[in-house]
Formats: C-alpha cells, sequence, structure tokens
C-alpha cells in the first residue's frame, strides 16, 4: 500500500497544539472530538499512512488529566441509526465506546443525551444506562437554535440542560457519529460553568474538512460525500477571511454556530478569543500530506464507495434519493464518475463476457484479479481464491480446495441448515484453507498472504450477503457493490 500522509508527524505537530490550547485556557478546556478516537478508518482510507487510532494515542498522553463524556442524539436513538463501518446502532456504539475508553485507561464520566423531546426510546435507554451505573443527562430541542442566540445563551436556552457534572481539567465531548450535538453540549457547559462561577474554554479536535486544503480538493470532497445523509457542505470560512484575510476551509454547521460561541464568550469574559470557527479548531492534517496525488486518488475512491454505500441503502430501502443524488454531484465536481475505480470497470467488462455475477480486486501493485459465479463459489470467495494464489505464486489451473471437499459442505448448508444459496461464502472457503494447510502446502501459502489483501480495493456487481461484506472489512479491503440483488 502506497502511503501519502506522514503519521508520527502528525501525532508529534497535533499533540503540541493541542497542548497550548488547554495551557491557552488553563483550569478548564472542553474539546469537542470531531470524527473518530481509535477507529477512524474514513480518514485512513483518504489519507493512506493515518492510522485509526492516532487520536487516541496521542490524547492518552493526557489520561490522568481528562474525562470522557460521550454524546447520542435522541433523533438517532428514536430511529436506530446504525454506523455504516461497524453495522451497530448508535446507542450500542454508546457502550462499546464506553468499554474501550476505559480499557485503554480513560475516565467515561457521563453520557448526554442531546435534542431530547420526551422521546420514549430515550427514556428507556437512559433508564438503561443508569441500571448499569452510567450517569446520564439531557439535553433539550432549542426553538431557533442555533439562529435565536437571545433565547440559547439564557435560562430557557442552554440554562435549561442538564449541568454535565465533571471533576478534571480537560473534558474530552465525543459521540459515534456526526450530527450528535457535540458542540451544543460544549457550549451548554460553558454558559452554565459560568453560572457557578468557573471559568471554561472550547476547542475542537477534527480532522475534515481540513482547512488547509482548497475547497474542493478530493480530500475535502471526500468529508461531503462521507456526512451526505447530513447535507453537511463545505465553505470558505467568511469570518476567518474577514479577520485575516485568508482563505480557510470550514463546514456550514460551525460557520453557522459560531455567532453563538461569539456571544457566550462575550458574555463570559467580555471577548472572543476567537476570530472565526477555523480558529476553534487544531486541525494540522493538512501539513502531514506528503504525497498529494496519493490522497487524492484515495479520496476519489472514497467518493465512489460512498456513491455505491448510498446506491446500496437505497435498493435495500434504508437510504433515500438525495442522498445518492448528492454524492452524483460531488463526483462531477470531483470530476470523476465510477469508471475512474479500476476494479468497477474489470468485474463489469467480464460480467458482460460470462453472463454471470463477477468481482474484481486492485493488488498493491496495481495488478487487476477477476472472479464469477461458478456453482461450488459465490463471485467473493472465487476472488479471495483468485487473488491469494496470484500473490502466493500458484498456477490458477490448481485447484486449491477440491471439488469433493466442498460438495459435502454444500450438502449440509441446503440439507441441514437450509439454506437456498449452496455457494460458498468467504468464510466457509476460509476455514476450508485452514483444515487444507495442515498438509496442503499450496493451501499454507495462500492463507499467507491474506494480510497483504489489507488496502486493497474491490468491486461485485451484486449486493454480496453480510457474511461476505464483515470478511472483506476484515481483511482491510476496501469494498463496492452494484445495487443487484441476487435472484
Amino acid at each position: 500500500m502506497k502511503y501519502g500522509f506522514d503519521n508520527e508527524k502528525y501525532l508529534k505537530i497535533q499533540s503540541e497544539h493541542i497542548k497550548e490550547r488547554i495551557a491557552q485556557f488553563g483550569n478548564k478546556l472542553y474539546l469537542e472530538l470531531g470524527g473518530k478516537l481509535f477507529d477512524d478508518y474514513h480518514a485512513s482510507r483518504v489519507l493512506p499512512g493515518f492510522q485509526p487510532d492516532s487520536k487516541l494515542r496521542m490524547l492518552s498522553q493526557l489520561a490522568d488529566h481528562a474525562e470522557i463524556v460521550i454524546v447520542i442524539s435522541a433523533i438517532d436513538i428514536e430511529k436506530n441509526k446504525v454506523r455504516n463501518d461497524l453495522g451497530i446502532t448508535y446507542d450500542m456504539d454508546v457502550l462499546r465506546l464506553r468499554t474501550e475508553f476505559q480499557n485503554r485507561g480513560f475516565l467515561v464520566s457521563s453520557v448526554v443525551i442531546t435534542h431530547y423531546n420526551g422521546q420514549s426510546s430515550a427514556d428507556a435507554f437512559r433508564k438503561r444506562l443508569e441500571n448499569i451505573g452510567i450517569t446520564t443527562y439531557f439535553h433539550y430541542i432549542i426553538d431557533g437554535y442555533p439562529t435565536n442566540v437571545d433565547l440559547i445563551d439564557s435560562d430557557e436556552g442552554f440554562g435549561r440542560n442538564d449541568y454535565v457534572e465533571t471533576t478534571r481539567p480537560l473534558v474530552i465531548v465525543t459521540a459515534p457519529g456526526p450530527g450528535s450535538g457535540k458542540m451544543a453540549v460544549c457550549l451548554s457547559q460553558l454558559y452554565n460553568e459560568h453560572k457557578r462561577g468557573i471559568e471554561a474554554g472550547y476547542a475542537k479536535f477534527e480532522t475534515f474538512p481540513v482547512w488547509s486544503l482548497p475547497l474542493k480538493h478530493p480530500v475535502n470532497i471526500a468529508y461531503e460525500a462521507a456526512t451526505a445523509d447530513l447535507n453537511d457542505v463545505n465553505m470558505i470560512d467568511p469570518f476567518h477571511l474577514e479577520a485575516y484575510g485568508k482563505t480557510a476551509i470550514n463546514y456550514n454547521r460551525d460557520i453557522e454556530i459560531f455567532p453563538v460561541l461569539n456571544a457566550l464568550f462575550e458574555g463570559i469574559y467580555g471577548n472572543n478569543p476567537y476570530k472565526s470557527p477555523t480558529d476553534m479548531g487544531v486541525n494540522m492534517v493538512g501539513f502531514c500530506i506528503n504525497d498529494d496525488q496519493i490522497c487524492c486518488e484515495a479520496s476519489k475512491n472514497e467518493i465512489i464507495r460512498r456513491y455505491y454505500t448510498a446506491l446500496n441503502s437505497l435498493a435495500n430501502g434504508d437510504g433515500n434519493d438525495s442522498e445518492v443524488n448528492k454524492i452524483a454531484l460531488l463526483m462531477k465536481q470531483a470530476k470523476i464518475d465510477t469508471s475512474y475505480r479500476r476494479t468497477t470497470t474489470a468485474a463489469k467488462q467480464r460480467a458482460e463476457k460470462s453472463q454471470r455475477h463477477c468481482s474484481a480486486i486492485e493488488l498493491a501493485d496495481g495488478t487487476i484479479i477477476t472472479a464469477e459465479t461458478s456453482d461450488l463459489l459465490g463471485p467473493s470467495a472465487a476472488l479471495i481464491l483468485n487473488a491469494l494464489k496470484h500473490l502466493a505464486g500458484i498456477d490458477h489451473s490448481i485447484k486449491l480446495i477440491p471439488q469433493h471437499m466442498i460438495e459435502p459442505i454444500q450438502h449440509t448448508k441446503t440439507n441441514y441448515l437450509r439454506s437456498r444459496n449452496p455457494r460458498l461464502h468467504t468464510d466457509e472457503v476460509l476455514v476450508a484453507l485452514s483444515v487444507l494447510s495442515t498438509h496442503d502446502e499450496n493451501c499454507r501459502l495462500a492463507l499467507e498472504k491474506l494480510p497483504e489483501l489489507n488496502g486493497c480495493q474491490a468491486h461485485s456487481t451484486v449486493m454480496l450477503g453480510e457474511v461476505d461484506r464483515k470478511i472483506f472489512k476484515k481483511l482491510g479491503v476496501g469494498l463496492t457493490c452494484d445495487p443487484a440483488k441476487k435472484q
């Protein structure tokens, strides 16, 4: 895998920047964490070289002085919103995040349920959290948010929210996903801390959009594609441009909320230390890109990946046309279409010739491997075998798993497990390879090449089942599928 991002440089200069911001406010800093803390796979996809746990590694240095508040929207609880990268609902992810943070030495002090308006599902979730000893608070919907500053900055606005009890100088505010209300929680805390005679500061630790890259840079466009369901829009920060005469990139929600933050700071301190939304951030990502072309290519692939994900959701009845249309527009802005993704073209070309469901994968050296559905194997299982044989230098004509071994597995699937699909999935193929590897040298060599699939890109002309999708994810393969369902 080619890298375009210097992760070690990022750890160094980002941590220094955060420490400077903490020192600026002294006793209390609310640090809003944009994006994921220890599993930021979007960043690792669009910035090859970025490690998914980079933020955690950096903040771990401050663990003894920090506590974590997890935020979840009552609206997301009500909708059973799912994290696409993990396949679990946001409420379940709150519990997962808490466990993961605690296992890494962080204090998780509480959970805040935002956008609360009496939802019964939010009440049930709060009761569930409190039954296992997790302190939970409600923050309410405020009419006219974020433009009605007079109401927001009052006892009927932020003052109506539950005051979140914290004990440490650094409070990291995070959430399962975007749109949860993290910033509003931070601002509400500033208001309520001031009422109690406590001076506190605010900063935003985020990755995207990258303020120092152009507005239409593929990395920034990929961020818009990732948040298409929220209808986020990247914009030139008008406050930054006016204050400094310099172009910086931010997004609509941060720009819209800035007057609120400005009013709050003026009410607390008499002046606002920040002249723009960009000033609020501590984002040094743009200074750590050491190969822009690699990051641009990865970002364009990510935009297409998001497009196919939206199409699949729509086909399954979970998505909507507006999300698909927005990402299609972003593809035009990036001057790409689905043919930019080499695996997409390769899989479709083979499907046209064979008239079967097909798949393709691009290996690290640029080699394209294809496969098609057979009576024994599905397109994904066949693709894994073909790719491993190529990487291990095994002749394509050699059958790693003999037919006499596949047929009993198919018999069990259809006769005992009542599966309508007798073909082997990727997990079944890998188990079979593992069994055979104890006495078959080719199978052993093929299995040893599995790590080399990490970072590769793949495409299927049919929507794969959950089992196959999870296997590709575990292998680190970026998968897209045409929105065609198996007959």
